[in-house]
């Protein structure tokens, strides 16, 4: 397969596919899609080239977006790459402190916003910036300040008077002078630790991540529908976006992620790359109903998952034949049980999920493995234009994170941390030549803070990130993310951070699965007048003791959970817990909750 850089791909998808779908997007206020066809997002993309070249868009020029999901970012990227300008992506719940940041660091005049607040909070940085310029607004029903004068709506941003036949040659001269060495991305890192990066992508990066998937994926075929739930700023759901539009696929844009339930069974995707939060709900849903089902009923559920194991994890799995009778009732189950349960969520047509952000718990990836679920299971960084590692379509290992990618070189150096080379990886941080410098070894290999080990079969298992190894005052090692990975399997808890470090031993904060938990409380006549005055009933803290001592016995006794607080709130990105990717902010968590964290060590 020829592969063409970014600043080509979609034009040359356009001579191919013509009037073939290239994107589906939804009017959020009927609920219909809409089809965007190649021939219409290549001429999208010059028009927005064009109008870039106008206003003095030059080459290695950076250009912001500050937006959710829309059409329109993908016309935006692809405009950029043939200006061989750089696109500078921000979360669409970034704050004003945060898009400040980015936008004097990396100097941008030019900013494409979503929607009213991310326009509010643009047009406020834009007072005190003296960098930025020009605003572009996607959403036509954005309302400007009454000051604003600079600001243009998107369409206004597209139309003809934005761009000339004069502008059109440069751009066709700037995309004929392209190289893969040009600067692609800068993705800044969610900042868990201390000050964020920008993770600095070229159009090799990408180039070199579509090479190996198709080696590592070739039993896919050439085209697919994938859907876009991750945040397109996310360095897995933006790489793995340019590998569909590198295949020609089709992808439908999720708008809001909060409504991806409405949106998978309304598209039925074939593809769609996701953190493991979004199974672990799954797999809790699956269990909760299976709990409700009358005996017969749940018999033949769990025989249905004890057939699938057996099928595709004891032969499949290993190339084996399975035995007569196990294929026959595998074939069946396939057939009604698992395409049910799949059909329900709105995946029964699912082909790929790639899965990856954070620990997939062996529990529930072997449970999306025995009813048929193509899960493939994978690790990445965004310095690493996301994959190092993912499972094979057959022969993967449980327990790892998968097969290290082809033309990828991995070794393990000093504290067990993992250490990748190869041209998918970064060439720094933007601005940063002192971390940009810790962050590589003397030949070259990136510095990834994870530990882990290699398999025999090319294969990577974590063990914990180094930097949030925690060490008790009784010199044992906890790894906090094994630890929070089972506490969150139950169905009941939402989300828990590990207290443990230069403590005596291990507690934890808890955040319950609230609608379970009223579920709970009305099953068993438990009366209440708020969440906090429910998660502080003795039957709610004796359900969480019994139910977390339970699912303990797999670790050694240092390590077991001695005590334990419910709190009445979620982790949210908006009151701070939490980066835009998810993460859990621990200094700020621990800080937050700091009276609560010493009570357990002082009671």
């Amino acid at each position: 397969m020829k592969y063409y850089h970014l600043a080509h791909v979609v034009h040359e998808n356009a001579k191919k596919y013509a009037e073939d779908e290239a994107i589906k997007v939804r009017n959020e206020s009927t609920g219909l899609w809409h089809s965007i066809s190649w021939n219409e997002f290549s001429n999208k993309v010059m028009m927005i080239a064009g109008a870039m070249c106008h206003i003095g868009i030059k080459y290695k020029d950076n250009i912001g977006i500050y937006s959710q999901n829309m059409a329109e970012c993908l016309y935006v990227d692809f405009g950029a790459f043939a200006n061989r300008a750089v696109m500078v992506p921000m979360y669409a719940t970034s704050s004003i402190p945060q898009i400040s940041y980015i936008i004097n660091e990396t100097e941008i005049e030019l900013l494409f916003v979503g929607e009213q607040w991310q326009y509010d909070n643009a047009y406020l940085v834009q007072q005190e910036s003296r960098f930025l310029k020009q605003i572009v607004i996607f959403d036509s029903k954005v309302i400007k300040n009454e000051k604003d004068r600079t600001s243009l709506y998107f369409d206004e941003f597209c139309s003809p008077k934005m761009r000339n036949s004069e502008d059109m040659l440069t751009v066709e001269k700037r995309m004929k002078e392209v190289k893969e060495t040009d600067l692609a991305h800068i993705i800044y890192t969610s900042g868990t630790t201390g000050e964020s990066k920008g993770v600095m992508l070229s159009h090799n990066n990408y180039l070199k991540v579509c090479h190996t998937h198709d080696v590592r994926l070739n039993y896919l075929p050439k085209r697919f529908l994938s859907i876009c739930f991750l945040p397109m700023t996310h360095i897995f759901e933006k790489a793995w976006s340019i590998y569909c539009i590198h295949k020609g696929c089709t992808l439908a844009i999720s708008f809001d992620p909060r409504e991806i339930q409405t949106y998978l069974k309304e598209v039925r995707p074939e593809a769609m790359c996701s953190v493991p939060r979004f199974w672990e709900k799954v797999y809790a849903g699956v269990q909760e109903k299976i709990d409700s089902y009358p005996s017969l009923l749940k018999n033949i559920f769990l025989d249905a998952l004890k057939t699938g194991k057996k099928h595709n994890l004891d032969y499949r799995n290993k190339s084996k034949k399975a035995p007569w009778g196990t294929r026959i009732k595998f074939h069946l189950y396939n057939a009604t049980v698992y395409k049910i349960l799949k059909k329900q969520i709105g995946i029964e047509r699912g082909l790929i999920f790639p899965t990856a952000g954070a620990a997939l718990s062996e529990r529930i990836n072997v449970f999306l493995q025995s009813v048929n679920i193509p899960i493939i299971y994978g690790y990445g960084l965004t310095e690493t234009t996301a994959t190092v590692s993912c499972f094979p379509q057959i022969g993967f290992e449980m327990g790892t994170v998968g097969k290290i990618m082809p033309e990828t070189e991995v070794r393990i150096g000093e504290n067990n941390e993992i250490l990748v080379r190869g041209e998918s990886v970064t060439q720094g941080y933007y601005k940063k030549p002192e971390a940009t410098k810790e962050a590589f070894t003397e030949d070259g290999y990136f510095r990834t803070g994870d530990a882990g080990k290699l398999t025999e079969e090319n294969g990577i298992i974590l063990t914990e990130r180094i930097k949030d190894l925690y060490k008790t005052s009784n010199g044992k090692y906890i790894a906090p993310q094994q630890l929070e990975g089972r506490l969150t399997d139950d169905k009941y808890i939402d989300n828990a951070i590990i207290i443990a470090d230069q403590r005596k031993y291990v507690s934890a904060l808890i955040i319950p699965a609230f609608e379970e938990l009223k579920t709970f409380a009305d099953q068993n006549n438990i009366s209440y007048d708020s969440i906090e005055e429910l998660i502080q009933k003795d039957q709610i803290i004796e359900l969480f003791n019994t139910r977390i001592k339970a699912m303990q016995n797999e670790f050694a006794t240092y390590e077991q959970i001695k005590r334990f607080e419910l709190l009445s709130e979620p982790f949210t990105i908006q009151s701070g817990e939490l980066t835009n990717t998810l993460k859990m902010k621990r200094a700020f968590i621990t800080n937050k909750y700091q009276e609560i964290i010493n009570k357990m060590y002082t009671d």
